[in-house]
């Protein structure tokens, strides 16, 4: 039974980490988070390479976001080809960080129910044993840990469940402004070479 407590435990040490991590994102990073991209496309198309640096470094664009898309400029001296490949592969890189920063909640919004269920399980055989034998005091004992085991398991795993949603909404429209916006990024730095 002490191992299954012991991953129960652990779950909701990740689960309420996490909560904390959410916050400082959400106070830190998203509260200054504001950029609308039809005028910030405009704004890069308005002007040459300096330009462009100042309105990215400008822009409520995160600071993740900003650094890829100044990087795509420094990089001006590529071949086009090269440029196209290094845009996908920052654009990779920053999905793949997404991934896995959700992939910690997905994990323990499966896990939690699982042992949470194993920790209902496990006590319920010497409860059983103790109820035939009339000892109600080992019974009660047993059912106290199974009901505090489920409920456990299920906390953490709709606390995980629901970051794990916010997670998703967020770096999804972060993708999408960023792939947006790297595209108008190289096509400028590529007709500033030209």
């Amino acid at each position: 039974m002490n191992p299954c407590l012991v991953v129960l435990f652990l779950l909701m040490a990740v689960a309420v980490w996490q909560v904390g991590d959410l916050l400082v994102e959400l106070l830190v990073e998203r509260r200054k988070y504001r950029v609308k991209v039809p005028e910030l496309m405009q704004a890069l198309h308005a002007g040459g390479k300096e330009h462009l640096a100042k309105q990215i470094e400008a822009s409520g664009l995160l600071r993740g976001q900003k650094d890829i898309l100044l990087s795509m400029i420094q990089a001006d001296n590529l071949p086009k080809e090269s440029l196209v490949a290094l845009a996908q592969s920052q654009l990779a890189t920053a999905e793949r960080r997404c991934e896995k920063t959700v992939a910690v909640t997905n994990l323990v919004a499966k896990l939690g129910p699982m042992f949470g269920l194993l920790g209902t399980l496990i006590p319920l055989g010497p409860g059983i044993v103790a109820l035939g034998q009339g000892d109600t005091t080992t019974l009660s004992s047993s059912l106290a840990v199974a009901f505090d085991t489920t409920i456990a398991g299920l906390i953490s795993a709709a606390v995980a469940s629901v970051i794990s949603n916010i997670r998703n909404r967020w770096y999804h429209d972060d993708m999408v402004i960023l792939e947006t916006l790297m595209e108008a990024t190289l096509q400028e730095v590529i007709e500033d070479a030209e």
